[in-house]
């Protein structure tokens, strides 16, 4: 270990983060530089830094970045229209490459062997953060607590901050959420407690940035969205920043019970597990998007998006966003989103988001004159249908009189 001089941890100052950073201390005998990042987790970050100083560290990394995170991770994965077995907006999982990045670059400006994170050796996150660094510097070191200790238990982490001077206030230590959550500006998460039995339906009272269905207004909120090559760039003919958009976006669906989920999920390390979700402000995204798409999109391109999104979901899930494959189906959404521009409108009431209006005045594919069942003015020849649909049943034809029946 004595090739372990400096060690660039992922600390959020919570119990866990800071029993690592004694405990790198006492194996490795290295020096810690701890990195907290604002990701929009709701909480105060800047108690870090104290906490940090308390254990003697000196250098000391907290930065704001939503706006980065936003931009640059969340939406590019909303243009891909991006749900994970049906369901997941992998609030969780966008958040790791960036976290992973910055973990990378800090190691290389301060010239550390390693980096640590506090992921368990159960959990996809172990996966995501270590592909990511692995990817971005490929002789990088990883030190994974988790797999190397012999603390089990929050009994024992609490144990050995005791017995280690570590600055922990054990009373609210003690009365920690039953819940394994994480948060940031796309979603908070949920495990653990209760919900290892998914049979068992969780109390409201876990829920923390929405009101239940039954509890959100008997009027109707209805908002609209301005897109600009797939992205939201205004609510309500109010131009906002990436992480603007989404905080507001998560405040409107919150308060209309919008965005909750309850998820059996299969993880990448082979395990099944079951969580909640609280993601307002990314359905409200993920169904606007859908809706401007549908007047911007041709057929062709837009079916090409939604048989190569799985994949995409899967890579961004499992930890390889930063990958060639990733980049690669990035370039294509990035490339079909150029006409994707106009206004959507949406009807937000008691959990659902409705679409009720969308508009497109340079980029519409959208004819009226074609579509419609009153006199189209010649525009659209119906007698065209009959050798279309001919042609289209030839090979079926062909193969009835054959003697391939279909019918049994």
């Amino acid at each position: 270990m004595a090739d372990i001089k400096k060690v660039v941890l992922a600390y959020s100052g919570g119990l866990d983060t800071s029993v690592i950073v004694r405990w790198l201390q006492d194996t490795y005998q290295c020096e810690i530089v701890t990195f907290t990042a604002d990701l929009g987790q709701g909480e105060e970050v800047e108690p870090a830094r104290a906490k940090a100083q308390a254990m003697g560290i000196k250098d000391i990394y907290i930065e704001d970045l939503r706006e980065e995170f936003v931009r640059d991770y969340v939406f590019p994965m909303f243009r891909a229209n991006t749900i994970y077995e049906g369901e997941y907006l992998l609030g969780t999982s966008i958040a790791r490459p960036l976290i992973a990045k910055r973990l990378v670059e800090i190691a290389n400006e301060v010239g550390a062997d390693a980096i640590s994170h506090g992921a368990t050796g159960k959990g996809n996150d172990q996966v995501r953060f270590e592909l990511g660094a692995y990817a971005l510097k490929p002789g990088i070191k990883v030190i994974a607590p988790w797999r190397e200790w012999d603390l089990t238990s929050r009994e024992t982490l609490m144990a050995y901050a005791k017995t280690r001077d570590i600055p922990i206030d054990f009373a609210k230590a003690g009365k920690k959420s039953p819940y394994s959550m994480d948060a940031n500006l796309l979603h908070i998460s949920y495990e653990g407690g209760v919900l290892e039995d998914p049979w068992t339906e969780c109390e409201e009272s876990m829920w923390r940035w929405s009101v239940s269905p039954e509890a959100a207004p008997d009027t109707a909120t209805y908002i609209d969205l301005t897109y600009e090559r797939g992205d939201v760039v205004a609510i309500n003919g109010e131009v906002m920043s990436p992480a603007t958009v989404l905080t507001k976006l998560n405040e409107i669906g919150g308060a209309n019970g919008i965005g909750r989920l309850d998820l059996v999920e299969n993880r990448y390390v082979g395990m099944k597990s079951r969580g909640c979700y609280e993601t307002p402000g990314g359905t409200i995204l993920l169904k606007g998007h859908r809706a401007i798409e549908s007047i911007t999109l041709d057929r062709e391109v837009a079916h090409l998006k939604d048989e190569l999104m799985p994949r995409y979901a899967s890579l961004i899930y499992n930890g390889y966003w930063w990958s060639p494959e990733r980049q690669l189906l990035q370039g294509l959404i990035d490339e079909s989103q150029v006409n994707v521009n106009g206004v959507v409108r949406l009807k937000l009431y008691k959990g659902n988001v409705i679409v009720v209006g969308r508009q497109s005045a340079e980029n519409s594919l959208f004819d009226t004159r074609i579509s419609t069942f009153e006199d189209d003015g010649g525009a659209y020849d119906q007698k065209d249908a009959e050798g279309f649909i001919k042609l289209n049943a030839l090979r079926l034809r062909i193969a009835a009189n054959n003697g391939r029946s279909l019918l049994k």
